[in-house]
């Protein structure tokens, strides 16, 4: 019966991935299935590459080279050696100017990562002549963070009237909130209220959240008058719908800089 059973559904086997064998000795013959082996496609497991803190090799070594060239050398009366501003010359120009926009722009926020501050800055101003190179507010808050978190002010007006200076200043009114954050939180209550006009001179309408940062930061430092000043234009703008006192939402997130997100 089961040679015959067999023999009866021969045409069926392969279809089920069944071949046949023949039997030894005269023994039945013996089925077995094909097996198939498949390969996945690894690609689909692999994960994103990250941005943000991923350097490339070049850039890596272009940060590299930039730190030992800021680092002078000790001098003695017979030395010969090159100043460490000619380092830093000759690096930028064999390493910086020679790199990608991307690779350029993660040393930029590499050096600010590390309060790299006057290297970040000669960095910058090789970024701003490069033809793709587009002016962002939220970038100048970034480097005007980091100036003002080593005190340093004289580089935080530097910045701040380069921004101004800027055209096709790509902007939003998150990044000026962010600014405003970041100058109240420093005290700098003079760049406070340019900001604050620069920011509607060239069409960006103060919302809720900028009159709630302004309104809580300036009092809180005690700067009452220019505060009835601000109060003043937010009753033009919203009346009496606007509660100061209430709190502002993810204020804090406001102060991290992109490439710490």
């Amino acid at each position: 019966m089961e040679g015959i059973g067999l023999r009866g559904c021969v045409g069926e086997i392969p279809r089920l991935g069944f071949t046949v064998h023949r039997g030894v000795c005269g023994r039945s013959p013996v089925l077995r299935r094909a097996m198939v082996i498949k390969m996945r496609d690894r690609s689909k497991n692999r994960k994103p590459l990250q941005r943000g803190r991923m350097l490339s090799i070049e850039a890596i070594q272009a940060v590299q080279a930039l730190k030992r060239a800021n680092t002078p050398p000790p001098q003695s009366p017979s030395s010969t050696s090159p100043s460490s501003s000619a380092m830093l010359d000759r690096v930028i120009d064999s390493k910086i100017r020679r790199l990608l926009k991307f690779d350029m722009v993660a040393v930029l926020r590499e050096l600010l990562r590390q309060n790299e501050c006057s290297l970040a800055l000669k960095v910058f101003e090789e970024i701003r002549k490069e033809y793709w190179y587009k002016p962002q507010v939220r970038l100048y808050a970034d480097m005007i963070a980091v100036m003002a978190d080593n005190a340093l002010v004289e580089e935080v007006n530097h910045l701040y009237a380069a921004m101004k200076s800027e055209k096709g200043l790509m902007a939003d009114i998150e990044s000026f909130n962010t600014l405003l954050v970041i100058l109240l939180n420093h005290k700098l209550f003079e760049l406070v209220m340019d900001c604050y006009a620069f920011m509607q001179s060239i069409g960006y309408e103060p919302d809720r959240s900028s009159f709630r940062i302004l309104v809580q930061g300036l009092e809180s430092n005690g700067e009452m008058d220019l505060s009835g000043t601000v109060r003043q234009d937010a009753l033009e703008y919203y009346g009496e719908s606007l509660e100061f006192t209430e709190e502002i939402e993810d204020i804090s997130s406001m102060l991290i800089p992109q490439w710490r997100r």
